[in-house]
């Protein structure tokens, strides 16, 4: 322990010396990774395996809008299209998603519905959140079913407050339609809130008087349930429980009764100004006549389609009643009347363990009236169909089924019907936020130059600098020079660089401040540690893996390097496990890794700040049993995942092809496998829109783009000897000496023409001011980054080689073993980032604390690789 002890106090003296000196750059936190999750949609075919790959047709027969601009906002909030409606699934978020439903369905709904228990706890938050975000995802309405936990005479205007909280960051985010169903069905007596009038209008009022006076441009939705077998009889004792006060309410003939003859809706009315859309929930339950409201046997004996013209009754407010209502239509009073428009929440009742008509006939038949119902009432504008399974008294307390795409041939007949009717709007009807969104996010390929441009600029001129000075040292002081005698074996050189690289994006992960930070977030200078981390690795193994061949020969390198790709991607699958297991876990902040936080600077602009991306679409639909094939795809093909992370998924990739590529640059053909390489880069920057993967990496790691910084490692390592003999020669020096400091200077002069006025003939004026964003684009790797990668390259190699025995004694200790774990500290870093971001109530922008934290972070990093900590497990 003592040689232990004493590294431990010579790092401590070591980093509070050299925390500003880490010169060079690393993977800024807003450059490190980016999701690339395609949405889920589905296969046109309603007989054929739902496919979430293909886009789907808009459900009604006009063309979907690719954004909202087709609809309009009001005092209601974004309406649908004149004339249209709206429609969507009122989703069970347990087992199910967005992306399942439309991928079983075939279309992109306009909308979908969530319940949440009010006031919200974290749960509820959580859960309002993932819908959120996968509505936005969609491009779609989300409808907030807020049923009430506790008594409504006890919930608070901070509730309430708390409620429009989350309403208003979301509209900030996403600029998501939220139709808010606050306490639903009121009016009956299955809901704990149900037939208290008083309570009930006190309180949507004042949810409502809170969200109207926000910015959520949240819309109120009161919405009972079908007026007919109300008060729904005596039996569950609600009526004997009535305040007298309620009871006149209730009373609304005045005969002293409450009965068949009363009002079903008017007592729970909360008044116009407190409501932005009027909604009615109409259920068939597989029973029931026009004339009786509580139908036949309960429960069902067998399954039966609804009746001709049951629907259009109920919206007549003729079936079922068996007293005539003498106020008029729902529709006419609080649609027509309160001009409103009108939410149906509606859907149909099929026991699979009874006989009778089949799934098909009692579903079709019921959404065919539905549909032919609404088409006639303008006022209706939207729609959303009860999909999941449930208990149900009318089916014996079985589990009833009203899913209208559980069975591909009712979600094809669905689909069809939707499309014949030109009266509903397919989805998307907002702009959509999409995980690539995110991926745009997170790379800030749209930054400003600005003071990045001028960092690269000095670091450039700097680093030539330091070359030059470089070669005067060599004459000087040979002794310090790296002891290379052209023997096989590790180059401890690229070693420690490696470890520098690692060791920057570690401290770019964890974001926190501090001198470190400060670093590698402003002071990246002629490289980041992306394109670095990435050519160093394809180098290495040029350099190591011919040895491999020689010693066991090709086939047996080419199965141990698919070994090793394999043990990549198991491993990087595990993280993604590990980390979605570990959201489950209160006090936890996961959300620091599984989401992304737009910082203003992705394709949507300073717009889009504050927007949070799902990093984790459908995650939890791999807990349902058996878990969605969606789902299974997205993980098994790293389109979810940690952002600090995901960057592996191009490693795993790359490594597959490790082998034809040495195949190719052992015979010779080194020079077709650029030529290639350089063709596909070509590619894929005339064709951004293009990827050959889904895979979350692609979006800020293209694969066709960043493959050629892999491959020219690849080459410039198998032929390391004779490259550093070709460029240390007379002639290799003189022009390695242009190269470097022509690059400088160049940069110097458009910026010192920036800086004091003049043209940079034969460049244009505003040459300095569009190099990065023309040349610097950390995504697209254009031809400044590129060139970087050679510039330091070069010079890191030149400096550590002439200054080897100072720089190995003062750093050599920690960065070389660190470098040649280079994958290992990659893989703990992410674990590293959650743990900081979980500490509560520190600081963590104080210089101070972030230079501790760091510091130990360096140090315990260094300390697990030195004990091997589960290196049998965690690739190096």
């Amino acid at each position: 322990m003592q040689p232990v002890r004493g590294a431990l106090a010579k790092a401590v003296a070591f980093l509070v010396v050299v925390g500003m000196l880490l010169l060079g750059g690393a993977l800024p936190a807003s450059a490190a990774t980016a999701p690339a999750t395609v949405v889920a949609t589905s296969s046109p075919d309603p007989t054929a395996s739902p496919d979430p790959t293909s886009s789907p047709a808009p459900a009604s027969g006009a063309t979907a809008p690719d954004t909202a601009t087709s609809a309009s906002r009001t005092g209601a909030g974004l309406l649908p299209a004149d004339g249209l409606a709206w429609y969507g699934p009122d989703l069970d978020w347990g087992p199910d998603a967005p992306d399942g439903y439309a991928g079983r369905l075939g279309a992109d709904p306009s909308m979908y519905g969530v319940e949440l228990d009010y006031p919200f706890d974290r749960t509820a938050r959580e859960q309002y959140e993932r819908a959120t975000r996968a509505a936005a995802a969609r491009g779609a309405v989300l409808v907030v079913s807020l049923t009430p936990t506790q008594s409504l005479g006890s919930l608070t205007r901070d509730d309430a407050r708390a409620a429009n909280r989350l309403f208003e960051e979301a509209h900030a985010q996403y600029d998501t339609q939220v139709l808010v169903r606050f306490a639903p069905q009121m009016n009956g007596t299955w809901v704990r809130w149900g037939q208290q009038p008083t309570a009930y209008v006190s309180a949507f009022r004042t949810f409502a008087g809170v969200v109207h006076r926000g910015d959520s441009d949240a819309a109120m939705v009161w919405s009972p349930s079908y007026g007919a077998g109300y008060p729904f009889g005596e039996s569950a004792g609600r009526l004997e429980d009535l305040s007298a006060v309620d009871v006149a309410k209730a009373d609304t003939n005045g005969d002293g009764r409450l009965d068949a003859a009363d009002d079903p809706y008017g007592p729970y009315w909360p008044g116009a100004s407190s409501v932005d859309w009027v909604g009615l929930s109409m259920f068939f339950f597989g029973k029931g006549k026009s004339t009786e409201a509580a139908g036949r046997d309960v429960p069902l004996t067998t399954n039966e389609a609804p009746s001709a013209g049951e629907v259009e009754a109920r919206f007549d407010e003729t079936w079922g009643y068996q007293e005539p209502q003498s106020e008029g239509t729902f529709t006419e009073r609080f649609a027509q009347g309160e001009d409103r428009p009108m939410l149906l929440d509606t859907g149909a009742l099929y026991d699979h363990s009874l006989n009778g008509d089949s799934q098909l006939e009692v579903k079709r038949s019921w959404w065919q009236q539905v549909f032919a119902a609404v088409q006639d009432r303008p006022e209706v504008r939207g729609v959303t169909f009860l999909e999941t399974n449930r208990r149900e008294p009318e089916a014996g307390n079985r589990v009833a089924d009203w899913r209208n795409t559980a069975v591909p041939g009712v979600a094809g007949s669905f689909r069809t019907d939707l499309q014949a009717t030109d009266r509903f709007e397919g989805g998307p009807v907002t702009d959509r936020v999409t995980p690539q969104d995110g991926a745009a996010a997170i790379s800030q390929e749209y930054e400003t130059g600005g003071d990045q441009m001028a960092w690269i600029v000095w670091c450039a001129f700097g680093l030539a600098a330091a070359f030059l000075l470089s070669g005067l040292v060599g004459r000087l002081l040979p002794s310090w020079r790296y002891p290379d005698d052209g023997k096989p074996g590790r180059d401890l050189r690229l070693d420690l660089f490696r470890g520098f690289i690692i060791l920057a994006v570690v401290i770019t992960h964890i974001e926190i401040g501090g001198p470190y930070s400060y670093i590698t977030l402003h002071a990246t200078g002629a490289i980041t540690g992306a394109e670095m981390f990435v050519f160093l690795s394809g180098m290495v193994l040029g350099m190591t893996y011919p040895f491999a061949i020689k010693k066991f020969g090709e086939w047996v390198a080419a199965v141990g390097a698919w070994k090793r790709a394999r043990k990549q991607y198991l491993v990087t699958l595990g993280v993604i496990l590990v980390v979605f297991a570990l959201s489950f876990v209160p006090f936890l902040n996961t959300d620091a890794i599984t989401t992304f936080t737009d910082r203003g600077t992705g394709t949507g602009g300073v717009g889009a700040e504050g927007r949070v991306y799902d990093l984790y679409p459908n995650a939890m639909q791999l807990l349902s049993y058996p878990p969605p094939w969606y789902a299974i795809r997205q993980f098994l093909l790293l389109e979810m995942g940690p952002w600090p992370f995901n960057i592996m998924g191009l490693f795993v990739v790359l490594s597959l092809f490790i082998p034809v590529f040495m195949w190719v640059i052992k015979r010779g053909f080194w020079w077709a496998l650029l030529l290639v390489s350089w063709g596909l880069y070509a590619f894929q920057v005339l064709n951004p829109d293009f990827q050959p993967l889904a895979a979350q990496f692609e979006g800020v790691f293209p694969l066709l783009i960043w493959q050629v910084v892999f491959t020219h490692g690849l080459v410039l390592g198998y032929y390391r000897r004779q490259i550093i003999t070709a460029l240390t020669g007379r002639l290799g020096k003189v022009l390695v000496g242009i190269g470097v400091t022509g690059y400088a200077l160049f940069l110097v002069y458009v910026w010192a023409a920036h800086q004091y006025g003049f043209t940079p003939v034969p460049f244009p004026a505003s040459m300095y001011a569009d190099l990065y964003n023309t040349a610097y684009q950390r995504v697209d790797l254009q031809w400044g980054r590129l060139v970087d990668i050679a510039f330091f390259a070069i010079v890191s190699y030149a400096i550590l080689t002439v200054f080897w025995k100072p720089i190995n004694a003062v750093i050599g200790w920690l960065w070389i073993p660190i470098g040649q774990a280079s994958l290992y500290v990659f893989v703990w870093q992410v674990f590293f980032a959650l743990a900081i971001a979980s500490i509560p109530g520190v600081d963590w922008y104080n210089g101070w604390i972030g230079f501790a934290a760091h510091t130990v972070l360096i140090l315990l990093v260094w300390y697990m690789i030195r004990k091997r900590f589960l290196f049998s497990v965690i690739p190096r």
